[in-house]
């Protein structure tokens, strides 16, 4: 049974090289006369499995850009979504109608976290007999750890606490933990390995995980925890220790010719790829029908690219709610030459700008694009840190000043803490700030739910459906029916 279980680890491993890019994280080598039983032994088998767990850690084995954080922008005032196939799946999720039987609730949330969990336990379970020194074991134990609580952490901030493996020699059926269990793992776990991991920029190849990762990881899980001022302490943490700057133009920053930039923190790297289990597939869901050319910047539809009639779309209610002389909506089409030569206002129909965020590759090919999907960036850790300062003290200079680091970015006038009458005040600013700032990246619903709002924002809509159950998605129906000692989420 182990022996058939490093074999398809293997497999895994060297099928998905996608960490590499342009980067030679995992290079494919001949393990065929290497026995199963040594392969965990040599740091070639190691790295194998490491990119397997990163792999499934970052989600990019599927259609990664579409669904991993698409869905939950659905549910939101952000995010609109139609045509194709997929319509069905993403009604549920504009409607408020899901239940434990929607697909990408399984294979998108629930399986590809806990294949990286597996495989992470397995790492740690194979160092004793890893043949390298004891530095290497380290970080090779610090990244497998991360690896298992940034897991966690994502199935937490979906589902709530669910089963604790830390083990591959645990029992199959697990009850879950309990919410103070969850938390005090996820905490304890990201707060360990920082010692362990190298500084940002002296990781073996990019895409490995680094202190300013993790680190970066516990103010989203303090942020959304609500523990203000572990929040302040670690994002301060952040600002004193590394040299994260933010990227001088926000329209050039998510283009694939500046990846790597001073502010991306953690990303979820891309490649283009044939097969696009590690590519980006934003930009063929974001072409409206017959999308020949912009007019303002001159971009125009290249033949190796396709347009999905799956579409992407912003809802009014967001686009409008930006200032003016944002600079940040440079990156929402609203209008555009088709195929005939006629110039296509987005605006006049309903809830169809479209998100160009992640700005064509040059050399994207069919529905694969090399553009990194950013999961942690220094602007996050600004109003992260702003908003904590807010909860604990109400409008105050050091929140504000902030603020107007990310607002000056964006072309636009600095606010002042006279502006803001109280702490509510100023959290609904600090809301859509960041719905102007992340748009697109899979922000939206956790914010909601940190400030109370995501039901009563749908529920403003029109969406009748939405309860406060859903906070939570359920736990997937076929994970219930092979675990009894599973209790599913109130309301499901």
């Amino acid at each position: 049974m182990k022996s058939k279980l490093i074999i398809k680890i293997l497999t895994v491993g060297l099928a998905t090289v996608l960490l590499t890019g342009c980067e030679d994280y995992l290079a494919e080598k001949p393990y065929s006369q290497l026995a199963p039983e040594n392969f965990l032994k040599t740091k070639e088998g190691i790295e194998s499995l490491m990119g397997a767990s990163y792999a499934s850690a970052a989600n990019m084995q599927t259609n990664n850009s579409i669904y991993t954080f698409a869905q939950d922008e659905w549910t939101t005032d952000m995010a609109y979504q139609t045509g194709d196939g997929v319509n069905a799946t993403a009604l549920q999720y504009i409607n408020y109608t899901w239940d434990p039987t929607v697909g990408l609730l399984q294979s998108e949330n629930w399986d590809w976290p806990y294949r990286a969990i597996r495989n992470a336990n397995q790492v740690m379970e194979s160092l004793p007999e890893l043949e390298a020194n004891e530095s290497e074991k380290i970080v090779y134990e610090s990244e497998a750890r991360f690896i298992r609580a940034i897991s966690y952490l994502k199935l937490y901030l979906k589902f709530g606490p669910v089963p604790l493996r830390i083990s591959t020699q645990q029992e199959v059926e697990l009850p879950r933990a309990s919410e103070e269990e969850m938390l005090a793992f996820i905490e304890s776990e990201l707060r360990a390995v920082i010692p362990g991991l190298p500084a940002p920029g002296e990781e073996v190849a990019y895409g490995r995980a680094h202190k300013a990762a993790a680190q970066g990881w516990l103010v989203i899980f303090y942020l959304n925890n609500k523990q203000w001022q572990n929040t302040v302490d670690m994002a301060s943490e952040i600002m004193d220790s590394w040299n994260y700057s933010l990227f001088p133009v926000y329209e050039d920053l998510f283009k694939v010719e500046n990846e790597q930039n001073p502010e991306y923190i953690w990303v979820r790297p891309a490649k283009t790829s044939a097969d696009r289990r590690a590519s980006n597939s934003w930009m063929n869901t974001a072409f409206p029908d017959g999308f020949a050319k912009d007019p303002r910047t001159g971009l125009e539809f290249s033949n190796a690219w396709r347009n999905w009639p799956n579409e992407f779309r912003l809802r009014d209610q967001f686009y409008n709610s930006f200032e003016e002389k944002d600079k940040r909506k440079d990156l929402i089409l609203t209008e555009y030459i088709n195929l005939e030569g006629e110039l296509i206002n987005l605006l006049d129909d309903v809830d169809n700008t479209r998100s160009f965020k992640y700005w064509p590759d040059p050399s994207g090919n069919n529905a694969s694009y090399g553009n990194d999907i950013p999961e942690i960036r220094f602007a996050e850790i600004l109003l992260s840190k702003a908003e904590a300062l807010n909860e604990l003290n109400g409008p105050n200079s050091e929140s504000i000043s902030l603020i107007n680091r990310v607002r000056e970015r964006a072309g636009l006038e600095a606010v002042s803490v006279s502006g803001f009458s109280s702490k509510d005040d100023l959290r609904v600013h600090i809301l859509k700030e960041r719905g102007w700032e992340f748009y697109s990246e899979g922000k939206r619903r956790n914010d909601l739910i940190r400030m109370g709002m995501l039901i009563s924002n749908a529920q403003e809509r029109g969406i009748s459906n939405a309860q406060p159950h859903h906070v939570r998605y359920p736990i997937p129906f076929a994970t219930m029916d092979a675990n009894p000692l599973l209790v599913q989420n109130e309301g499901y």
